[in-house]
């Protein structure tokens, strides 16, 4: 078996990668561009990709092709439809990353709240060291105790984030933009009581003709003021020229976005020109990517070639 991992780059460095190396010569690219591609899994038999497209003309001229695996959730940079044509699998990773997208959540929804770039610099600068008090409390904050914490998503990363924010004390509820109902002890509300309602938005949905554009101006106008928008889920949902703008209006008091409509980002992304740089925090796709999760997930792109190997002719 040749297989071929045509962006590692993507994945970094985990400790397991080499444990594909069993199943067969394995060959690693950091990065493939689009016109690199078809002569890098002409000979494959297994093509494993994170975001690299694995288009109908790749699947089509890849003549020894025989299993995609794709290193990621997602599985839109794949033609499936061709796939499906020849009778080549195509196998996606789920439930990875679901406790380090969780954490990474909190993690951007704490500094928006403690205000802890300000604080830090506070001291760092030394300008606690010459005030004439022991604290200082310029940047009001607020606890989660006690307020209402919304979802959008309620997958295995939805109920993880539901699951910390109950250890908080806040009340979860969540907007089902399927219009589908979970066996989960909280709260299903409609979008407009969602919204104003919520403390805290957190969205961990997959872009869809559900989600697209789900979050725009007009609805952040029904947020409360003091409200906060996390984005962990996918870029599309939330309108980025809505979001400046209403932060630049108050409609809301932050924001954080850990995924973008165009990744990396546009360098001349709205997202880049808000007014008050403190309301928006923003990490590069990135809180999935703790080791653990990374090592999961090449763990996980193992199982299921493992479990395609024990049904074909090696």
């Amino acid at each position: 078996m040749k297989l071929v991992f045509l962006d590692t780059k993507t994945i970094g460095d985990v400790p397991n990668i080499k444990s594909l190396e069993r199943f067969g010569e394995a060959i690693y690219y950091e990065t493939t561009s689009s016109d690199q591609t078809l002569e890098r899994v002409r000979e494959a038999d297994i093509i494993i990709t994170n975001k690299v497209v694995i288009d109908r003309g790749t699947v089509h001229e890849a003549k020894r092709l025989k299993l995609i695996c794709i290193a990621a959730t997602g599985t839109n940079n794949v033609d499936i439809a061709a796939a499906n044509e020849l009778g080549i699998p195509v196998k996606n990773a789920v439930d990875y990353s679901s406790k380090s997208v969780a954490q990474g959540t909190f993690a951007i929804l704490l500094q928006l709240i403690n205000k802890v770039p300000y604080y830090d610099n506070y001291v760092k600068s030394g300008a606690y060291s010459k005030t004439d008090i022991f604290t200082h409390f310029e940047k009001p904050f607020w606890e989660l105790s006690g307020k209402r914490f919304g979802i959008i998503g309620l997958g295995s990363i939805g109920l993880q984030v539901a699951k910390i924010a109950e250890a908080f004390g806040a009340e979860v509820v969540y907007y089902s933009a399927s219009g589908q109902s979970y066996e989960v002890p909280y709260p299903r509300l409609e979008l407009e009581e969602f919204l104003a309602t919520a403390d805290v938005v957190s969205i961990h949905a997959p872009l869809n003709q559900h989600t697209s554009n789900l979050i725009n101006y007009e609805r952040l106008g029904l947020m409360k003021r003091s409200g906060l928008l996390i984005n962990a889920g996918r870029g599309g949902i939330v309108n980025e020229t809505d979001l400046v703008r209403g932060l630049n209006e108050g409609l809301i008091a932050g924001a954080g976005i850990d995924v973008f409509a165009r990744e990396p980002l546009d360098p001349q992304s709205p997202l880049l020109l808000v007014n008050e740089k403190e309301k928006l925090v923003m990490t590069p796709h990135s809180i999935w990517a703790s080791m653990e999760a990374r090592t999961l997930l090449i763990d996980k792109v193992g199982q299921n070639i493992q479990e395609f190997l024990g049904g074909v002719d090696k």
